[in-house]
């Protein structure tokens, strides 16, 4: 048996959206609210200054007044609203006072009555509501409430319907949480009766598509339970569109063969150096692709030494992927003769449709593409790279450095940016996908692809904004206990909600719903693009914690306190250091060092010093993660400090014992190829920095509790 009354639901919406109407009254809020078990206090609706004195006292004193109009969305603003009523006379007053306020505010308003409403106990102010957002759908709110709410802003988010554990998170993420946890002696708020509204909120939002928003505030909560003092409900009439979704089996299919084709085939090959086609064809060419390559150009018979066709359905076999390299106006012809040669990926290149305004021909295309069964990429895009089958499809630099991070982006200098940091850093790469306007493949399809790739141990991908965010989550959450997913979220402040008919569409920007939600489905968000990078380069070099103690060892009193501060910023704990293991440590360190934690062995050690409480630190099991400060000395120098450290790490995994290794140099400019060297030997090192090391240690620390490696959940 369900536990909340659809029908009575349904019944109120239909009504009101027959009469023309978006914003529901006050007593049809309670009935809906009623419905679906969200406590809302006792009230009736009063026509004359008799009945609600009948009520007020039947209801019992002090009770509150507020004016019932389908015209009057904001109550308060139209003087509409009296608090605190404590006998007769008062309801008197305030009901003649509320119906003038009223009419004075909008004399061609409908006034229906007056709501009498039972006076809410007191209790902290919160805020409940759910919004329909354009890239996520039906999202949950929680937030601090009251009249501070758009002030503060603290507020959270989750998808719609929430689960009880995602609701007592909410909860626990807000700034405040203290507060609602008791401060100063008060009293904790009944938790589960707060995430229990929380949830109902959530799946009243999820059951009734025309619902467009639900604003529960204040809702007070208290050790008593937890009532919300005002509802207010926004409908809509419009219907989001349904972007076309493909089976977990089918994008597997089709990701196979774009990213490792047997046969390619190049439309607008060209011999002209300079065009994008003759580009395309020598980076294939000199890339070393072992399949086919057949170039496609009506105007040639030979092009790069390969036998030119004049159409595509002249090409022999069954290629793979179509490589588009024509001008955005001949592609839908194009197109066509691929869906009917039965090739089931066309890789667009050229740009000139939805990013130039030219919707109406990215629309043809696109279905164009779905009435023959092809996948589209881009259009608008630089192509991509699939290293592992030294396949490098684009018009931009060659790059075919094996490795196991997979990178995309939107744009395409975004792009190229990825692929020179690449190659500067070493970091191999098992392939680089640009998406560009995304009239198709968007990255839940690269997920679902790169999760199942086993040359692929990382993700990482720039986007400026999801077409379907629901099909993304599904997708990270079914690759992220598996691997790492890193993203580049761009436009984040952006304007949001512009103009918002309740204060949780008010609080609902784009960013803030973003922010949350991916953190919901276990990505690990990077605040910049060279974080992105580097976290990609440093989450498959890492080993996965098994707990959160993490020591300090540094050469440099002032590193060491930076480090701990980065340590806070990631959310990160520094170990409390036993008595037997304080000890220990202060047998290495001479009596003017400091151990505890950070333990500072001080500049001038020798190498033998770093050696001996860096074994330490990875032979104690208490101990999950090691942060290193080094400071250049002529003692200890750079590359023997980076010899030393790769040694006795390399021992200790052979002695199956891996733990997480980060460490920053401070010198002289020898420090950078001590941490290049570091990094190739599995240790995350960077020169001149305290925050980048930590940054990438606390990554993998965010990916391992997402992914339920560590405890502490998402």
């Amino acid at each position: 048996m369900s536990r909340h009354d659809g029908a009575a639901v349904r019944e109120v919406v239909d009504a009101a959206l027959a009469e023309g109407r978006t914003a529901l009254t006050a007593p049809e809020a309670k009935r809906i609210a009623d419905a679906y078990g969200i406590p809302v206090p006792a009230e009736a609706l009063a026509e004359s200054v008799d009945e609600a004195v009948a009520f007020a006292d039947r209801i019992g004193f002090p009770v509150v007044l507020k004016i019932v109009s389908p015209d009057i969305v904001h109550k308060t603003d139209a003087g509409g609203v009296r608090v605190g009523l404590a006998s007769a006379a008062e309801v008197r007053g305030a009901f003649t006072a509320i119906v003038a306020n009223a009419r004075t505010y909008d004399a061609e308003a409908r006034i229906q009555g007056v709501q009498v409403q039972q006076m809410v106990p007191a209790g902290t102010e919160v805020i409940v509501g759910a919004v329909t957002d354009p890239t996520f759908g039906k999202v949950v709110a929680f937030g601090l409430g009251g009249v501070l709410v758009e002030v503060l802003k603290d507020i959270t988010f989750r998808l719609a319907p929430a689960s009880e554990s995602d609701a007592l998170d909410m909860l626990d993420s807000i700034r405040a949480a203290e507060i609602l946890r008791g401060v100063r002696g008060g009293a904790a708020v009944d938790r589960d009766a707060l995430a229990d509204v929380v949830v109902r909120v959530s799946e009243l939002a999820a059951d009734f598509p025309e619902i467009a928003e639900v604003d529960l505030n204040p809702v007070f909560a208290s050790a008593d339970g937890v009532m919300a003092a005002d509802v207010r409900i926004l409908l809509t009439t419009e219907v989001p569109l349904q972007r076309r979704r493909y089976s977990r089996e089918e994008i597997l299919t089709s990701m196979r063969r774009l990213m490792q084709p047997r046969s390619v085939t190049v439309i607008g090959a060209s011999n002209e150096q300079g065009k994008i086609g003759n580009s395309v064809m020598r980076n294939l060419i000199d890339g070393g692709f072992p399949g086919d390559i057949h170039p496609v150009n009506p105007k040639a018979d030979d092009i790069l030494g390969r036998k030119a066709y004049k159409s595509v359905m002249d090409v022999p076999g069954e290629p793979d992927v179509a490589i588009f390299a024509i001008p955005a106006k001949f592609v839908a012809s194009a197109l066509e003769e691929v869906g009917r040669k039965g090739i089931p990926n066309a890789v667009l290149i050229p740009s000139g449709f939805a990013e130039t305004g030219e919707h109406e021909l990215q629309a043809e295309i696109v279905a164009i593409a779905e009435r023959h069964g092809v996948r589209l990429l881009g259009p608008n895009i630089y192509g991509y790279y699939s290293t592992w089958q030294d396949l490098c499809a684009t018009f931009c630099t060659p790059y075919d450095v094996r490795g196991g991070v997979a990178l995309t982006s939107q744009s395409g200098g975004i792009g190229m940016a990825i692929l020179g940091f690449a190659r500067t850093t070493k970091t191999g790469v098992s392939a680089i996908v640009g998406l560009g306007n995304k009239s198709d493949l968007d990255e839940d399809d690269l997920l679902t692809w790169f999760g199942e790739d086993p040359n692929t141990k990382c993700i990482a991908m720039h986007l400026e904004d999801l077409k379907d965010g629901r099909a993304f989550v599904d997708a990270a959450r079914a690759t992220v206990p598996k691997k790492p997913v890193v993203v580049l979220k761009a436009g984040r402040t952006s304007a949001g909600a512009k103009a918002a008919g309740s204060h949780t569409g008010a609080l609902a920007g784009d960013d803030a719903v973003y922010e949350d939600i991916l953190k919901q489905s276990g990505v690990i968000r990077a605040p910049g693009l060279n974080e992105m990078l580097e976290y990609a380069r440093s989450l498959p070099v890492l080993p996965t914690p098994k707990g959160d103690n993490v020591v300090i060892i540094t050469g440099a009193g002032g590193s060491g306190v930076l480090l701990s501060d980065a340590i806070v910023d990631n959310g990160l704990s520094l170990m409390e250091i036993p008595e037997d293991l304080d000890a220990a440590f202060k047998a290495f360190i001479p009596p003017f060092g400091a151990a505890g934690n950070p333990i500072d062995i001080t500049g001038g050690e020798p190498p033998s010093t770093y050696e001996a409480t860096i074994r330490l630190g990875l032979k104690d099991p208490r101990i999950h993660a090691l942060v290193l400060g080094y400071w250049h000395t002529i003692v200890t120098p750079p590359m023997v400090f980076a010899e030393l450290t790769a040694r006795v790490v390399e021992e200790f995994r052979e002695r199956g014992i891996e733990k997480p290794l980060v460490a920053s140099l401070a010198g002289d400019v020898e420090v950078e190829e001590a941490c290049q060297y570091l990094f190739e030997r599995g240790v995350v090192a960077y020169p001149y920095t305290t925050e980048k090391p930590v940054a990438a240690l606390g990554a993998k620390y965010r990916w391992a509790r997402a992914a339920g490696l560590l405890g502490g959940g998402r």
